[in-house]
């Protein structure tokens, strides 16, 4: 597999030129300052490519292209946002680019309850706890009828949690919490938010896989004249939160919604650790069974925690090999998929991976990191998936 690396332009932390000591292959980045359904242009398109050329790479995975909450959610405007999408492939096409990843979550892109939760061996890593959120969402965002979402045990737990947090603790949590919307750190209020869920008041899980198929039956028949290839990212984690539906959670809705735009340029990005929270997830089964249509692989692990809720549990970022997710027979399969396309001649054989998210290491710690993006903690990831991929080749 192609070892990439996202970088989050001109203002990550994380150097470019650096990347070469890390062993990068090829970058993953966006036009994160140009707004969810308005267009990118060729010249916007040309300067982040020519910026990656100066150091030494190129731009091989568009992570992500967004889909904005007008299309999500069908509502005015949806024409010409849908218009601009298309705009934006044949201007990525245009320049050679040739994967787009993108998602379909309501609102929230990913959520965590911790950005920096402490490890026994001294690092931080990500973590997502239940009773934390229902604490965010029925004290904090009082969302109506959010109590109906949870356990009696943990609505219980959340009040006493709650009685005892600190204004300074509430804080960190609505924004530990919010840093998951496109966006969002300091800027998004408990007002903002509100608001936002009230846009799918009346959306619901079918309604909301309708509107992810109206989309790709728009825009996949585009991507597929150009060239390109869509992989559409899982829900992080894969289960619902505020109350809001969730249409591409497991290996099951990546069927539904692959069969029904069955397309070359309709296709996956494997996420083992959004995908892997679920105790249900077989990482090598997902490969045989969807192989032909990953396009791209986010390869990460997630750990559960026994909890209150066996299908919402507590989880926190792993070390690479050390979570839930069967990596090395997830790595093992789709090795055996690229061989199976150089076999059958298709000239994308290879799949572009990145080592997704990763714990804070030695000179990651500090809170100069961008949460769930730290040099050390990918770099090892990197070197340790990489060890799968040689001893699979």
């Amino acid at each position: 597999m192609k070892q990439c690396w996202r970088w989050f332009g001109p203002e990550d932390p994380i150097a470019l030129s650096d990347l070469h000591q890390v062993g990068v292959q090829g970058i993953v980045t966006a036009l994160h300052h140009i707004p969810p359904g308005q267009p990118w242009d060729v010249p916007a398109i040309a300067d982040r490519q020519a910026m990656l050329a100066e150091a030494g790479f190129e731009w091989d995975v568009v992570e992500s292209l967004p889909v904005s909450e007008t299309i999500k959610t069908q509502t005015t405007d949806m024409a010409a946002h849908l218009e601009a999408y298309k705009f934006s492939l044949r201007a990525l096409a245009s320049r050679g680019i040739e994967v787009v990843c993108y998602n379909f979550m309501p609102i929230l892109d990913w959520t965590r309850t911790a950005l920096r939760a402490p490890q026994p061996h001294g690092g931080s890593a990500m973590l997502f706890d239940l009773t934390d959120f229902a604490t965010f969402d029925i004290h904090i965002l009082k969302r109506p009828g959010a109590s109906e979402n949870y356990s009696e045990l943990v609505q219980h737990a959340a009040s006493k949690r709650f009685a005892e947090m600190s204004d300074t603790a509430k804080s960190r949590l609505q924004h530990n919490v919010t840093a998951g919307l496109p966006g969002a750190n300091d800027q998004w209020s408990v007002e903002d938010v509100r608001a936002l869920l009230d846009t799918y008041r009346d959306i619901d899980r079918t309604r909301l896989r309708a509107h992810l198929v109206d989309f790709l039956a728009e825009v996949a028949p585009v991507a597929q004249e150009h060239g390109l290839r869509l992989c559409c990212h899982p829900d992080d984690p894969p289960f619902s939160l505020l109350g809001l539906p969730r249409v591409m959670s497991s290996v099951d809705d990546y069927g539904a919604v692959l069969d029904a735009v069955d397309l070359p340029a309709n296709g996956a990005t494997l996420c083992t650790g959004s995908l892997g929270v679920a105790a249900s997830f077989d990482g090598p089964e997902f490969v045989r069974r969807h192989g032909s249509k990953i396009h791209f692989a986010h390869l990460r692990n997630t750990k559960r925690i026994a909890g209150s809720d066996a299908e919402k549990p507590d989880f926190y970022e792993a070390a690479h090999l050390e979570g839930d997710t069967d990596m090395a027979g997830t790595v093992r399969e789709l090795m055996a998929e690229q061989k199976r396309r150089k076999q059958a001649g298709r000239s994308d054989w290879q799949i572009p991976m990145r080592p997704d998210h990763g714990q804070e290491l030695l000179g990651d710690r500090g809170g100069h990191s961008t949460p769930g993006y730290p040099l050390i903690g990918r770099m090892r990831g990197l070197a340790e998936l990489r060890g799968l991929m040689e001893a699979f080749t």
